[in-house]
């Protein structure tokens, strides 16, 4: 079995923390791939804030490009939406059988895993990764046998600064990957 990481988000931006996070799973976690899943509607949060979803994708794909192990991913386009974290880990498991996925969240997400769609089906049936965010605890001694705490590195930065930035007209330089930088500012003006 491949195991593979499933790392959902807006990514709107895509950003540097992002993608040093993953690194850190892939290798803390013993995971052979990581794909970040963008998600063309989070049913927890408004749509309206969204970059196009083809951009957001572009852009996760730029980011990546050249990162072992990283991939980018527009699995959830095809699914229904809002995009239920439950139903997208059915069908890959379904559509990639010879894969082992495993959900990774922040700490901020498993204090409001009870109000995603379907989480106690997801808590019985897949394994779970959950990495620190600044100002959630996390009791290790009360999570599910399958869901478990990966120490990284915090990093404070995050999407809707880097918006906010922009539209503010300050710099985003060491935010976003070098690579994507001029595309992101094109794309939020």
């Amino acid at each position: 079995m491949i195991k593979t990481g499933i790392y959902g988000g807006s990514f709107n931006p895509i950003h540097v923390g992002h993608i040093a996070l993953a690194r850190q799973l892939l290798k803390k976690a013993g995971l052979d791939e990581i794909w970040f899943i963008v998600s063309p509607q989070n049913p927890l949060k408004k749509s309206s804030d969204l970059m196009d979803d083809n951009k957001r994708l572009e852009l996760v794909e730029i980011a990546l490009d050249g990162e072992s192990g990283l991939k980018a991913s527009n699995y959830e386009f095809h699914l229904p939406k809002p995009s239920y974290m439950l139903h997208t880990l059915q069908s890959l498991s379904k559509d990639f059988p010879n894969r082992e996925f495993t959900l990774i969240i922040g700490a901020d997400n498993w204090e409001s895993f009870p109000k995603w769609y379907g989480y106690q089906e997801i808590i019985d049936h897949y394994s779970i990764l959950i990495y620190p965010r600044e100002g959630c605890k996390i009791s290790v001694e009360k999570l599910p046998e399958k869901v478990s705490l990966i120490e990284t590195e915090l990093y404070n930065i995050s999407s809707t600064e880097i918006r906010q930035r922009i539209k503010a007209g300050q710099s985003i330089k060491g935010m976003v990957p070098d690579m994507i930088l001029d595309k992101v500012k094109e794309y939020w003006k």
